[in-house]
């Protein structure tokens, strides 16, 4: 069975990958469309971020460009990769799978 931390770390991995399949967007830009999205609901700190960010580059999932921001600062831009949508798909049928099983059990409890 995995640790809470496992399943926090591949849902934050979920959240990441299908918030910038939409647009490619900074670190905090990422951070605050899943906080905004949420309801508030989540919000996802620059401890968790920032490494979930590293992570999926080196995994080759998604690729980063510095572009200059709004403020005209240079910001590191992050997009989905081809092989980062494929896991993106991998990634919510699981997620799907999972909840299914989850609203079953609270369901018929």
């Amino acid at each position: 069975m995995p640790k809470p931390s496992d399943l926090l770390q591949g849902t934050l991995d979920l959240l990441i990958l299908r918030t910038i399949a939409r647009k490619p967007l900074h670190g905090w830009g990422i951070a605050k469309r899943i906080q905004t999205l949420s309801g508030d609901t989540l919000s996802v700190g620059q401890g968790s971020l920032y490494p979930a960010l590293h992570r999926l580059e080196n995994q080759g999932w998604i690729c980063a460009d510095w572009e200059e921001s709004d403020l005209g600062r240079p910001a590191k831009v992050y997009s989905v990769t081809p092989e980062g949508r494929k896991q993106l798909e991998r990634e919510l049928k699981s997620w799907n799978r999972l909840s299914s099983a989850v609203h079953l059990l609270i369901q018929n409890a």
